[in-house]
């Protein structure tokens, strides 16, 4: 699906090492903002799940002229942090991951865009709701997800928790 300039589709396993270098880009400029967030990424904790999403067919590439400017992941079923987070939930939710935006791509509504994708339905799922966790103390993270709809349901272990409806 084309959205503006960019369009959103499944991740190739070949990108693998590029979108591991945009999650690290983005941790890298999120502590030069000075917030403290996405620290394991920067030391390449993640590095291997990362790969497993991709070939499992979970992860996501937004394209603008040829290039990959943001990547995000979502789970059908809750995996080990979401059910920290959530605790046992109903099945009628997808959970959304490692959303992040090229630095120099920042500001173009690429964010704001994905989830205009996967709430108008272009994503195949049954699922009910659309939901994601953030450090509770990034106020700027937030206001975003609050600024596009999400709906803010609390904190736990300092996480806020928020989801929005798919339509569907």
């Amino acid at each position: 699906m084309r959205l503006n300039k960019f369009y959103i589709r499944l991740a190739a396993i070949e990108e693998g090492d590029y979108i591991i270098r945009l999650l690290k880009e983005a941790a890298t400029w999120i502590q030069e903002q000075g917030i403290d967030q996405w620290q394991y990424l920067l030391d390449g904790g993640e590095d291997q799940e990362i790969i497993h999403c991709i070939a499992d067919q979970l992860t996501y590439v937004a394209i603008m002229d040829s290039e990959i400017v943001a990547t995000f992941t979502l789970y059908s079923e809750q995996n080990e942090w979401d059910q920290q987070i959530w605790g046992e939930a109903p099945a009628d939710s997808i959970y959304l991951h490692r959303l992040a935006v090229k630095p120099n791509y920042m500001k173009h509504g690429i964010g704001k865009d994905v989830f205009k994708w996967l709430e108008e339905g272009h994503l195949q799922t049954d699922k009910k709701y659309l939901k994601l966790d953030c450090v509770a103390f990034n106020k700027k993270l937030n206001q975003f997800y609050q600024n596009n709809g999400f709906e803010f349901l609390g904190i736990t272990n300092e996480h806020s928790k928020y989801q929005k409806q798919l339509q569907g």
